[in-house]
């Protein structure tokens, strides 16, 4: 069964900081493990634990549970619209980085 997915479960999602952070990262479509994510975005491991749960739910990632490690990508089948909105928050995100500000 095909679950509905709802915008604004998917903008309450991309609206936290660490969350746009951690899809930012996960964008590329190679797998990255929780050790790497809290590594780049300086949070701990439960926080890093919560923040992909919530992005798992929104089905805009997936998960691979390898020996102690979670490798976390981006999901495969994300609807066209969906992509469209992610990918702009992310350009959106990236305008407004400091290094970006800097340079404006």
């Amino acid at each position: 069964m095909i679950r509905a997915i709802d915008p604004c479960d998917i903008l309450t999602t991309l609206a936290e900081p660490t969350r746009l952070a951690a899809l930012a990262l996960l964008w590329d479509g190679q797998e990255h493990c929780v050790c790497e994510l809290m590594q780049r975005l300086g949070v701990t491991q439960s926080r890093m634990s919560r923040h992909m749960a919530a992005l798992k739910n929104a089905g805009l990632v997936t998960d691979r549970r390898d020996a102690q490690w979670v490798r976390y990508r981006r999901a495969a089948n994300i609807p066209p619209a969906v992509t469209t909105l992610v990918e702009a928050a992310l350009a959106l995100a990236a305008q407004n980085t400091p290094d970006t500000k800097a340079a404006a």
